[in-house]
């Protein structure tokens, strides 16, 4: 059940974003920013970890998990050392994404070419 919950999640969010573009004059970045601000949103109320559970990989691919991550290291922040422990954490634990994030946008400048 969960590679399908997986599926439809991922698939949804898809979806969305695929209605959105359609239908306003909203940028692929836009959505992605939007997509980061709910998955923060989607932390902040409890709400995320629920997707984690049921649907495993398919709520930790998409652009809403770096909102997870930044939403949950925020908060963890917040507990152990008050305002000065939000952006230390956050800066923390979204290293690792942002840095194989750069590293495979390296790799793929390396196999494709470039428009004339």
């Amino acid at each position: 059940m969960t590679y399908l919950f997986a599926f439809l999640f991922a698939g949804l969010l898809c979806l969305i974003a695929q209605v959105i573009f359609d239908n306003t004059k909203l940028t692929p970045g836009h959505i992605t920013s939007i997509y980061v601000v709910v998955g923060v949103l989607l932390t902040t109320c409890g709400a995320y970890e629920w997707l984690l559970k049921m649907c495993g990989g398919g709520a930790m691919t998409p652009i809403t998990n770096f909102g997870y991550v930044l939403g949950k290291a925020a908060l963890e922040g917040a507990k152990e050392e008050g305002v000065f422990g939000i952006l230390k954490n956050m800066i923390k634990d979204s290293s690792a994404v942002l840095s194989f994030t750069v590293v495979m946008a390296f790799f793929a400048t390396l196999v494709s070419k470039p428009r004339p």
